[in-house]
């Protein structure tokens, strides 16, 4: 079993050519070729958590500045990005293992953590006290803010405020708003 002291934790500066480029396949393969040049852009220029083996890049997964309004505030989040564990070595604590990492870097960095899973993805983040968000999502964009109801439901945060029924606005970022 991989713990989080067997994940190696750099920023994306520190990361090398042939260490991004293994990054970002292990990202198009777990997402079956669902991911594209914004959500590549989105993984970067935070810190990353990585798992090694005999046969490469074994997991994966990164947490980006962002800041999301609630209630009357802007709070500085940690969200995390690009999580993914190769096929070959899934259901051995690889992913726990990331997200350990991850939520230090958000416990000391962080006012709080925020992703978007996927159906796959969601039950590890429950397991670990994520909690889905009950309230509305949207992003401010060029023009205000936009509601983004594809959002509401499988944005998780972590550690959980008192109150999950108010609405998250995140800054924006290309892909986000159309």
């Amino acid at each position: 079993m991989t713990t989080a002291a067997d994940v190696r934790t750099a920023h994306t500066s520190q990361l090398a050519p042939l260490e991004l480029t293994a990054v970002r396949s292990l990202l198009y393969d777990a997402f079956d070729g669902d991911f594209g040049a914004e959500d590549w852009d989105h993984t970067l220029g935070g810190v990353h958590a990585l798992v090694r083996d005999g046969r490469g890049l074994a997991a994966h997964g990164a947490v980006v500045m962002r800041r999301v309004r609630y209630g009357r505030r802007w709070l500085r989040t940690g969200y995390v990005e690009g999580v993914a564990v190769r096929a070959d070595v899934r259901r051995q604590g690889l992913g726990g293992a990331v997200m350990a990492a991850l939520e230090g870097v958000v416990t000391r960095a962080y006012d709080l953590g925020a992703l978007s899973a996927s159906d796959e993805g969601a039950a590890l983040y429950a397991a670990r006290g994520w909690r889905a968000w009950e309230g509305r999502i949207g992003a401010l964009g060029p023009g205000g803010v936009v509601r983004l109801p594809d959002e509401e439901g499988s944005t998780y945060v972590w550690p959980v405020p008192a109150d999950l029924t108010g609405e998250l606005v995140f800054d924006w970022r290309d892909g986000d708003v159309l």
